[in-house]
C-alpha cells in the first residue's frame, strides 16, 4: 500500500453522496516478515501483506461502517469500496441515533513516511546464525512497513508509514532457565544485537549456579527496563482514561485526588511523536505529539476519547476508545545506565516481571512473578540466580518514596500482538532502584 494507491480510494470513495453528511475511509496494511528460530536456527518463515478498507458513513447522529479486504487492484478495490457504501446508505436510516457519537469538526491533514534501516529476512537469519551459535536460543522477529491512513469527505488526508521491527528472544541454560532479551525499533544494528547475544551469555553461565530462595519480604531492587515495561504498561489499564477517572474505577484515583503522589522525577506522557503509532485515530480525530499524564508526580491530564468529551463535555485529544495509552513513554533519569548494579551495591536484580494484574486497583496495587534470569546483587556484582518469586506492591509506593533513581536511558518496547495484524503501541521506560520492592512468597 503506498500513498499514491490510498489517495485513488480516497477520491472516488470520499465524495460528497446524497443521504449522507460524511463519508470516511480508514485503511489499515503491511508488509511484514515473520521468522521464529530454535537452537539458533530458522525454523518458520512467512511474509503477509495485507490491506483492509473501513468506509463509514454518517448522518446527524447516525452512523454506519464496514471493512473489506483491499485486493491491490485499483478497479477492483474501488468497486468493492463502493458497493460497501451503498449498502450502508440503504440502512443507514434504520441506524438509531447515538447521543454520544463525535466527529472531527476542523480539517487537519497529515503526514509521516518513516523509511527505516530494517535488515532483510536473510540477514536477520545471518545475525541469528552469527551471533548465537552454539547456544539454545529461541527466538522470534517481526519486521516491516506498517500503514494507517485516513480520508473523509470534507477533504481531509492523513497518512502515516512507519517501517519498524521486534525480536524476542530466550537463550535457555537448562530446562526453564533462561535469559529473555529484546530489541526493537526502526534502525537496525548488526553490532547492538550482538552485544544483547553476548550480555544473554554472560548471565546464562551464571544460572548453572545454585538458585538462591529469598523469605518473604521488602528487597531493594533495580527493575530493569523489561520489567519496567510491564509495571507501566499494566497502568494503561484504566489509569489515565477520562471515563475511569470520572467514574470512579481508575487505578490511579489516589493520584487524580492528591491524597498520594508520586517521586517529582516520574514524568510520564502519551509521546506520540516518539513512538510509532499514528497521529491520528480512525475517526479522524489528530493526535497531539506529547500529552502529560504524570508531571512531578502528580496527576496531570487524561487521554479522552471522542465519546467521552461528548459525555462530559470536554474536548477530545485523540485518545482512542479504550482510553488507553500507545506511545506511554517514562522519561529517564539521571543515573548512568553502566552504573546502576553499582548504585544498587546489595539487593535484587529484575530483569522481567511476568503475570501481572492488579490486586487492588483502587490503591494501584499490582502482583506478578519474577522470571527468566532474575539474580542476587552483592557489591554491585552479580551473585546467584533467584528461584521465582510473586511480588504484590502498590506502584504509587514504590515510585513515591520508594524510588531511588532512574537510569538515564529509556528502552523503547514495541507492542509484539500480532493477532490480526501487526500492532503499533510502545512503551519506552528507563530501569529504575526501589526500595522496599514486596516479595510475598
Amino acid at each position: 500500500m503506498n500513498r499514491d494507491y490510498f489517495g485513488s480510494l480516497a477520491d472516488a470513495v470520499c465524495e460528497e453522496t446524497p443521504g449522507a453528511e460524511r463519508v470516511t475511509l480508514f485503511v489499515q496494511a503491511e508488509a511484514s516478515d515473520f521468522l521464529r528460530f530454535n537452537h539458533a536456527a530458522l525454523r518458520q518463515a512467512t511474509h503477509v501483506t495485507q490491506s483492509h478498507a473501513t468506509v463509514a458513513v454518517v448522518d446527524g447522529g447516525r452512523k454506519a461502517e464496514s471493512t473489506v479486504t483491499l485486493t491491490g487492484r485499483p478497479t477492483d478495490d474501488i468497486a468493492a469500496l463502493h458497493r460497501e457504501r451503498a449498502g450502508l446508505l440503504s440502512m443507514l436510516a434504520d441506524v438509531p441515533e447515538d447521543p454520544y457519537l463525535l466527529l472531527p469538526e476542523v480539517v487537519v491533514s497529515s503526514e509521516r513516511d518513516e523509511a527505516g534501516a530494517l535488515p532483510a529476512p536473510p540477514a536477520v537469519i545471518d545475525a541469528v546464525a552469527t551471533h548465537a551459535s552454539g547456544t539454545d536460543w529461541v527466538g522470534f522477529y517481526a519486521g516491516g512497513p506498517v500503514v494507517r491512513a485516513f480520508a473523509d469527505s470534507r477533504g481531509q488526508r492523513n497518512w502515516h508509514r512507519v517501517e519498524s521491527f521486534q525480536i524476542e528472544w530466550c537463550l535457555y541454560q537448562a530446562q526453564d532457565k533462561a535469559v529473555r532479551s529484546a530489541y526493537a525499533g526502526t534502525q537496525w544494528s548488526d553490532a547492538e544485537f550482538a552485544g544483547r547475544i553476548d550480555a544473554g551469555r554472560q548471565r546464562v553461565a551464571l544460572l548453572a549456579q545454585p538458585a538462591s530462595s529469598l523469605a518473604p519480604g521488602a528487597y531493594r531492587a533495580y527493575l530493569a527496563p523489561a520489567a519496567m515495561s510491564e509495571m507501566i504498561d499494566i497502568l494503561g489499564w484504566s489509569g489515565f482514561g477520562l471515563k475511569d477517572r470520572r467514574s470512579g474505577t481508575s487505578s490511579l484515583m489516589r493520584l487524580a485526588h492528591g491524597d498520594a503522589a508520586l517521586d517529582a522525577r516520574m514524568h510520564l506522557s502519551e509521546a506520540t511523536a516518539l513512538g510509532v503509532a499514528p497521529a491520528f485515530t480512525a475517526d479522524g480525530f489528530t493526535r497531539p505529539d506529547r500529552v502529560p499524564l504524570v508531571s512531578a508526580g502528580r496527576a496531570a491530564e487524561t487521554l479522552t476519547s471522542p465519546r467521552s468529551a461528548r459525555e462530559f463535555g470536554v474536548p477530545a485529544n485523540g485518545a482512542i476508545a479504550q482510553e488507553s495509552p500507545e506511545s506511554l513513554r517514562l522519561e529517564p533519569g539521571t543515573l548512568p545506565q553502566a552504573d546502576a548494579l553499582a548504585a544498587l551495591d546489595d539487593g535484587l536484580y529484575i530483569s522481567n516481571l511476568w503475570y501481572l494484574n492488579y490486586s487492588d486497583r483502587q490503591a494501584c496495587r499490582m502482583t506478578g512473578m519474577t522470571r527468566f534470569a532474575c539474580f542476587r546483587v552483592e557489591h554491585g556484582a552479580l551473585v546467584a540466580p533467584l528461584n521465582v518469586m510473586r511480588f504484590d506492591d502498590s506502584f504509587l509506593r514504590l515510585f513515591g518514596d520508594g524510588l531511588v533513581a532512574l537510569t538515564d536511558t529509556a528502552e523503547q518496547f514495541i507492542g509484539t500482538d500480532t493477532y490480526e495484524r501487526r500492532q503499533l503501541s510502545s512503551v519506552s521506560t528507563p530501569g529504575a532502584i526501589v526500595e522496599g520492592l514486596n516479595l510475598t512468597l
